[in-house]
């Protein structure tokens, strides 16, 4: 391997570098910056041979290799890319938009800009040479026949897709892969000539070795057999090649994990606090394995001590070691029904970081006195050694609750008392949540229940009970305080931000409530407390799904971010995650700062709002594959449901169609838009409707209907519905419809 010779005397030119003592402390190296590079290229006026502008920045012979790959990386950013003659240009010069392929699965695609902003149509033609979620430069050329802004592909920056999973047809002699990603548009050819072991009909991962362009699909080769269609746990297996998932942990992962010891140390104890007399427990679901978190409270003079004792994951996760590296790609672990792809091997995930009941655990305590209105005064970080003294779960701790003299108050009869503390607390804490304005939108989630066979038996909602919020509100508490060290103490970290509604989002959401005669306070900047007061306005009229709804979908999502913004939906000013380091990196990195603060010291992981974006992209993909999944297992499970009519309410309108939930059953499905009545219907995006030109019917968000299962399709995992007695309607006029993404 080639070490970054230093050059013992640089050119004025590279010390007038307005970043060269930052790139020196970051990469121990002395090449020019980008932002520098950027600078003097836009300097000289008119694009720049490699060779010229490596003589205008004095590199050395042996800097060349190094300063090329630098040249490289700003290539694949979309900073530079070269003419035809081989010189370097700006693209921000060139006029040209940097930026992600983002295709649609009827061909076409979209540009999603780097810089924000619009996104840019690309024709079926267009997407012919590039593949979904390619680097691209474009140039915009104009509009589309629907008024969009239209680009034309300059130039591909990079590749995004080298194994792609999909099912194996032939047609003809010819052997396809057709991708599970349907915003993969093309079909994959497999290479002529060479054998594999697939049969037509089965999933398979096939690896590009050409990709597409303008005169000839993609080739690939045939890498691996998952087997068929139908098999058990196939739904997951290519949801975890679709997103890209990392699910096997290397061999050097492996053996890191199992040098560690099966339980704590003596000499793991050495700086830490002794909790293990406090009858600290665990409160988590029925089904769960690895426990992050336990509690402990007490009740004072004045109001409430609190404990939340944490995993010490950071104590045996070693910044830049392979377990490290593992975790941050993972980002989180990812729950599937009967599955979990964990962020950290089991031997720390369910093992020797897990606070299981009855055995010595390290952990990372917030210590919290808290007053009867549920004001946190004051609070003190420091690592520990706890002793679990029970595994609780919501529903135990619930009827230990209301029937303090029953059978499970009596087994548990040791940390009763403590639980009952908690309560008290929580009832404090949940008055002080009201009186802060936090939004408590009530959603229904729902859990899959499997046969033997492992073929969905039912789908049922599931309750939240007092318990559940119990260990919300103790969680919410240190999070606060784990974001309230780090920033009154000036050490960078990452948070967690949930922004308020954007202006054009704010204006359709009052227009559409002024149809119902409700108003949302708070101006041009509401605050979360205005959407509390509406929601509890709201909270008993029939419509009262709609209303939340709609202010729901006002909303951002939140993300991390080193830039501290606050939690709108929290009302908090600051706000960040401490409480599941075994299953969030987020939480870990929050573990690492916190620490550094308590022994006086600064933790630096890099670049923090690069880990932010890291973070809340595999938090994205998670959520992306596990939906996949539920909706392929929905269709399995509706398969023999076929002609059945049910009643739903209508969960989402598009220019489309509209989505409908089915009652009891919690399975959604689409009812076309020509399937709704003789009559063209235009999508009314203020209103959230499909509205009859002729007749002036309207489907509304929330509306009742009742709908009869027309088509299942596995292989698209859509349901199908239509309306029992509704004539089919001639197609949607064009021209008014939203793009679907």
């Amino acid at each position: 391997m080639s070490t970054k010779p230093k050059t013992p005397k640089l050119a004025a030119i590279r010390l007038k570098d307005p970043h060269f003592e930052r790139e020196q402390a970051k990469y121990g190296e002395a090449l020019p910056s980008r932002e520098y590079m950027l600078e003097l290229l836009a300097q000289q006026g008119v694009p720049v041979p490699f060779e010229e502008f490596s003589k205008l920045l004095a590199i050395q012979p042996q800097e060349v290799e190094f300063f090329s790959r630098r040249i490289d990386a700003m290539e694949r950013a979309g900073q530079l890319m070269r003419n035809r003659k081989g010189a370097l240009c700006m693209v921000e010069k060139l006029h040209l938009i940097p930026g992600i392929v983002q295709g649609h699965p009827d061909g076409f695609g979209f540009l999603i800009p780097d810089a924000g902003g619009d996104d840019l149509f690309l024709s079926s033609r267009e997407m012919e040479k590039v593949l979904h979620g390619d680097r691209v430069v474009a140039r915009q050329i104009g509009l589309d026949r629907r008024g969009r802004p239209e680009a034309a592909i300059v130039e591909i920056l990079q590749r995004a897709n080298t194994k792609v999973v999909g099912r194996l047809v032939e047609a003809r002699g010819i052997a396809l892969v057709v991708p599970e990603n349907k915003r993969i548009n093309q079909d994959i050819l497999v290479e002529p000539g060479v054998k594999h072991k697939a049969k037509p009909g089965q999933v398979v991962i096939i690896e590009i070795i050409k990709q597409p362009d303008r005169h000839a699909q993609p080739i690939g080769r045939i890498v691996e057999v998952l087997g068929n269609y139908a098999d058990p746990g196939m739904e997951i297996e290519i949801a975890l090649r679709k997103h890209d998932l990392p699910h096997e942990f290397s061999a050097e992962v492996e053996r890191l994990a199992k040098k560690f010891p099966k339980g704590v140390r003596k000499q793991d104890l050495e700086g830490r606090e002794d909790v293990r007399d406090l009858p600290l427990v665990t409160i988590d679901g029925e089904t769960a394995r690895d426990f992050d978190d336990a509690v402990y409270c007490e009740k004072k003079l004045r109001g409430w001590r609190l404990l939340v004792a944490i995993a010490d994951v950071s104590h045996y996760v070693t910044p830049g070691d392979a377990l490290d590296v593992e975790a941050l790609s993972r980002g989180n672990s990812v729950y599937f029904p009967r599955r979990v792809i964990p962020m950290l091997p089991e031997e720390l995930s369910n093992g020797l970081c897990s606070l299981n009941p009855e055995v010595d655990r390290l952990c990372m305590v917030c210590d919290m006195e808290i007053s009867a209105s549920g004001e946190i005064k004051q609070y003190r970080f420091y690592p520990a050694v706890m002793h679990s003294h029970a595994r609780l779960t919501y529903n135990k701790v619930w009827e230990m609750l209301q029937e303090p003299k029953g059978a499970m108050a009596k087994e548990y009869a040791g940390v009763l008392p403590h639980v009952q503390n908690l309560y008290l607390l929580y009832q404090a804490l949940a008055k002080a949540r009201g009186k802060r304005g936090a939004i408590d939108f009530e959603t229904i989630e729902t859990q899959m229940i499997f046969n033997e066979q492992g073929k969905i038996e039912r789908i049922q909602p599931t309750h939240r009970n007092d318990a559940h919020r119990l260990i919300e509100e103790c969680m919410l508490a240190a999070n606060v305080c784990a974001s309230d060290i780090l920033q009154s103490n000036n050490h960078p970290a990452l948070y967690r931000v949930h922004e308020g509604p954007k202006p054009e989002k704010l204006v359709m959401l009052r227009d559409f409530l002024k149809g119902f005669g409700f108003n949302l306070t708070g101006g041009d900047e509401p605050h979360a407390k205005d959407f509390a007061k509406l929601l509890e306005q709201i909270k008993t009229r029939p419509d009262a799904q709609l209303l939340q709804t709609v202010m729901l979908r006002s909303l951002k999502q939140a993300q991390y971010s080193p830039e501290n913004v606050g939690h709108f939906g929290l009302a908090y000013e600051a706000y960040t995650h401490f409480t599941s380091p075994i299953r969030r990196y987020p939480d870990l990195l929050v573990h690492r700062a916190i620490k550094a603060v308590v022994q006086k010291k600064v933790y630096n992981p890099g670049k923090w709002k690069e880990l932010g974006t890291h973070c809340s992209m595999t938090e994205r993909r998670a959520d992306d594959a596990t939906r996949d999944v539920e909706q392929w297992l929905k269709c399995y499970y509706m398969q023999d449901k076929i002609g059945e009519e049910f009643e739903g309410t209508i969960s989402g309108v598009t220019g489309f169609g509209i989505f409908v939930a089915l009652d009891g059953v919690y399975v959604e499905g689409l009812v076309h838009v020509s399937e709704l009545g003789n009559d063209y219907y235009q999508f009314d995006q203020a209103k959230h409707a499909l509205i009859g030109e002729r007749t002036s019917h309207h489907y509304r968000l929330s509306d009742r209907l009742r709908v009869k299962v027309a088509r299942v399709d596995l292989e698209t995992a859509r349901i199908d519905f239509t309306l029992p007695g509704v004539e089919a309607a001639p197609p949607v006029k064009s021209g008014k419809q939203p793009r679907r993404k």
